[in-house]
């Protein structure tokens, strides 16, 4: 069914107006609740040379935060169930990831780091620090997300290679389709994401079957009129791939954690980071939670 809830890193920049977008497509898409959620420093995360701030100055913070989460719940559309949040924590990625765990979200938004490209994808610190630990999928909106008019997820793409991890990342784009009503696209990535030293007609060969079985495997999961379709990628290596494949509007990416990924956790991988510098579009990255390894590596 469905719903749940979505968690947004918010912060009263662009950054946390594109998380906020995101987050809104996600939202009406999925037919979740969208929680937006401001997380301020704890006060053990202050210096001790620092001065304790006054009682007032705090209450004068949450109160501005407050504020800025009202202003951006105000702007978003009115149809979604959303609220917001203040939350204190050691780390910002803490507070989110311990906020999703409340609420529980079945993603975590979060934008992406000031002085990135229009269209394109720069990790912070928030985004780097909730990719390498939290346990809820977490998605993350490129710069100037917030300007497009996206308002729905058109089509649910997944980066798929060969190692484990592949079932817990294909349960993940199948109930995001169906909630959506968006069909799926496999883009293999076996030809990235093989032991070095095979000959080019191996890789084809092992490509071709994993595309098929993975193919069949989200035909069988689809409701009735969702589609899913096969891709090879192009190009000699990651990043041409991804530069070279079509790109709906709204359209969003599934890859899956890391083989280095404690289970139940993320951790992002080469090939993910390698797409991610190419990526017009937003990403969102599947703990593993089943087998020996990741999915993308």
């Amino acid at each position: 069914m469905p719903g749940g809830s979505i968690v947004v890193g918010y912060t009263a920049t662009d950054a946390g107006a594109d998380a906020a977008a995101l987050g809104a497509r996600l939202a009406r898409s999925l037919g979740a609740q969208l929680h937006l959620v401001l997380v301020l420093p704890s006060e053990g995360t202050r210096s001790p040379s620092v001065v304790p701030p006054e009682r007032a100055y705090e209450d004068h913070i949450k109160a501005q935060a407050k504020q800025w989460l009202q202003d951006a719940i105000v702007r978003l559309p009115q149809e979604i169930a959303r609220s917001g949040h203040v939350r204190i924590a050691e780390s910002f990625a803490e507070g989110l990831i311990a906020a999703g765990e409340e609420f529980g979200a079945r993603l975590i938004v979060v934008g992406a780091a000031g002085g990135g490209i229009f269209g394109r994808h720069r990790l912070g610190s928030v985004a780097s620090e909730l990719l390498h630990s939290s346990t809820i999928p977490v998605a993350l909106a490129p710069v100037g997300t917030a300007s497009t008019d996206d308002h729905v997820v058109s089509r649910v793409t997944v980066a798929v290679g060969t190692r484990p991890g592949a079932d817990a990342l294909l349960d993940e784009a199948v109930a995001v389709a169906r909630d959506s009503g968006s069909g799926i696209r496999l883009v293999s990535l076996v030809p990235f994401d093989v032991p070095p030293g095979l000959d080019t007609g191996a890789i084809r060969l092992v490509g071709n079957a994993h595309a098929d079985e993975a193919l069949a495997t989200v035909t069988a999961a689809l409701p009735s009129g969702l589609e899913a379709s096969s891709v090879d990628a192009p190009g000699d290596s990651v990043e041409d791939a991804v530069a070279h494949l079509s790109w709906l509007p709204g359209e969003v990416v599934l890859v899956g954690s890391s083989r280095l990924a404690q289970p139940r956790r993320l951790f992002l991988g080469s090939t993910a980071a390698k797409m991610l510098h190419e990526l017009p579009v937003p990403m969102i990255v599947v703990p593993r939670t089943r087998g020996e390894g990741g999915n993308l590596s």
